[in-house]
């Protein structure tokens, strides 16, 4: 049979739009067979779109004899329009669905377009590996879950624009092909063929054009910027992802907080119904990580960090007291009631916390009888494991875990622990929906592979004004006027109050090694556009995906995008990236280095 237009009819509701308001009308529908039940005489169709599902009744007896031939040989995802009365349903009511009272009595039926069988189901749930969904992602998209996450996240973008438009932001779009200037993460690079042996670079974000939107007078700018990092993957990491990105002139940080928890009480009330109470809470950035080991922490579970250094200093357990004489911590976490965990279970947290940079993990835990149990017990009195459990918090039944280094691998270690403990022992309340704004990151942090200090935001942002006088003798105390706004152990986004002034920027990249050519050789046209009269100015940008991530409980960001890359950045739909023409390549004067060639002269080398 030949596919059939829709010359002549015109859908006249979405499927999930019936209702019993409808009875007695005749309706149009169209969309994709989900189901077809034959039970002789009478043909029962699931049929669904974007909307919902819906059930047609097709009886040979007053349907007519070419439609009914064409219900019978209606299969799965074959594509179908349908025209016909609403009516109660005759049996009974299907209460998982919003249409489960109706059905639509068809009298017309057009074959838009016949379907071979699905290499997987188009359900809900679906338990198909993701590899095979991602090959297939046309298919995966017309599943139910899917298609709410992406209508989702239609709405909160919209409200996102409705919202800052409504603040006085204009939405302005900046170049996607711009200047390589890689400090942070490695750019994506694209050739020109117009100036051979040049590259433009792919925006990590719209960072240097907002910055000098402001120099321009447009006071406030928003922008949904797509944005590219050449990074290693993860659940909520992509190589190119969305920014809901802003910059606003003449504020300081506590505007730029003020009008975005507004806006995150605007977004989550309109798109889920979640009402979020404001102020939000606040954390200073060593507060968090003294007492949760991350600069974003979880806080819908307790579970926190414990200084121990002053309890074991000077006891005769040698990982202890080395950390400490290097200038380090002990610090430890309280897994309660978890005192007869098996030591396979332990021995898999030391492996993991080996994998966050310890050296060990040092366990110790307190039997129902008040025993002690532990990896170093022999090396210390009973006194000072007394005093250590209490330090601790320890009672009976509870295991406790302690990291000895300098602080950045303990807080790495613990922090990492804490959240594979909370996850295994059911302690957090999937429900709930914990905001928390962390401020005053530290300026700069020293790095061991670059021998140098690099910013830990980016090479724009203000210290706070007080620590401006150890920017010379002792940078990394210096704070930064930097916040990030974290949802549940998630980073949304970050932000800060810029640098505007000429002698704090170069002052800045002296700290970060950049000699002062350097520095205009890379961000020149902006350094220049400060010599023009520059307004005080601050920003912050989100993560769209990971925002629209956690408010549907998605596991990944792939579930809320809908065309993503797997780990290693490469598209299942598509085979993105793949190889080109050589006259392509000859076009913009790149040769390919021969890798078979490379390996065979690093190995003689």
């Amino acid at each position: 049979m030949m596919a059939e237009t829709m010359k002549g009819l015109k859908r006249t509701h979405r499927c999930g739009e019936l209702s019993l308001k409808n009875e007695g009308e005749t309706v149009t529908v169209m969309g994709w067979v989900q189901k077809q039940r034959n039970k002789g005489g009478i043909v029962f169709v699931d049929l669904r779109d974007r909307s919902g599902l819906l059930q047609l009744i097709y009886e040979e007896s007053d349907c007519g004899g070419e439609n009914f031939a064409k219900a019978e040989k209606m299969r799965s995802e074959f594509v179908v329009a349908a025209a016909g009365t609403v009516e109660k349903r005759a049996g009974a009511v299907n209460t998982n669905l919003a249409t489960g009272e109706i059905e639509i009595r068809v009298k017309e039926t057009r074959i838009l377009s016949e379907a071979e069988t699905p290499p997987f189901p188009i359900e809900a749930e679906s338990r198909t590996k993701e590899e095979l969904r991602l090959k297939y992602r046309y298919l995966d998209l017309r599943r139910p879950d899917l298609q709410r996450n992406l209508m989702l996240r239609s709405a909160i973008t919209a409200n996102i624009r409705r919202f800052l438009t409504g603040e006085g932001f204009l939405e302005i779009e900046t170049p996607i092909l711009g200047k390589s200037t890689p400090e942070g993460a490695r750019d994506y690079l694209v050739p020109s063929r117009v100036h051979p042996g040049t590259f433009y670079g792919l925006p990590q974000s719209p960072q240097l054009f907002k910055q000098l939107l402001m120099c321009s007078g447009y006071d406030r700018y928003f922008q949904i910027a797509k944005c590219f990092r050449d990074e290693d993957l993860r659940a909520d990491r992509q190589p190119e992802f969305t920014q809901v990105d802003m910059e606003l002139s003449f504020v300081d940080e506590e505007d730029v907080i003020d009008v975005n928890e507004r806006l995150i009480q605007f977004v989550c009330k309109e798109a889920i119904g979640l009402e979020v109470e404001l102020p939000l809470p606040r954390m200073k950035w060593r507060e968090a990580m003294d007492r949760y080991g991350s600069d974003k922490p979880d806080t819908r579970f307790g579970m926190e960090l414990t200084d121990v250094s002053e309890t074991v200093r000077g006891c005769g357990f040698g990982v202890f007291t080395s950390a400490l004489e290097n200038g380090g911590t002990v610090r430890g976490i309280n897994a309660k009631g978890q005192g007869a965990m098996p030591r396979k279970k332990i021995d898999a947290l030391t492996d993991m916390a080996k994998g966050c940079g310890a050296k060990g993990l040092a366990y110790l835990s307190v039997g129902e009888d008040g025993s002690y149990k532990s990896s170093f017990a022999k090396f210390m009195e009973e006194g000072q494991l007394k005093a250590l459990v209490e330090a601790m918090g320890g009672e009976k039944g509870d295991l406790l875990l302690f990291a000895a280094d300098k602080n950045s691998i303990v807080w790495s270690v613990l922090g990492a622990l804490r959240l594979e403990l909370g996850k295994q022992l059911g302690l957090i309340d999937e429900n709930k929906f914990n905001f928390l704004w962390v401020t005053e990151f530290p300026l700069l942090e020293w790095s061991e592979e670059e021998n140098r200090f690099v910013a830990m935001h980016h090479p724009f942002t203000m210290p706070v004004e007080e620590d401006l006088q150890y920017l010379d003798s002792d940078p990394g105390r210096v704070r930064a006027k930097a916040y990030d706004i974290v949802l549940n152990g998630v980073e949304l986004g970050g932000g800060s109050v810029r640098i505007f002034q000429n002698e704090i920027q170069e002052k800045m990249f002296e700290v970060l090694g950049f000699e002062k050519e350097d520095a205009y050789s890379r961000f020149g046209f902006l350094l220049n556009a400060f010599k023009y009269g520059v307004p005080p100015h601050a920003g912050l940008a989100y993560g769209l995906d990971r925002l629209v991530m956690l408010l549907v409980h998605a596991e990944s960001i792939r579930d809320v995008m809908a065309f993503p890359k797997i780990k290693d950045a490469s598209c299942l739909l598509t085979n993105a990236p793949d190889v080109v023409d050589q006259a392509q390549l000859t076009e913009l004067g790149i040769a390919l280095a021969d890798n078979k060639e490379e390996a065979g002269a690093e190995s003689k080398n």
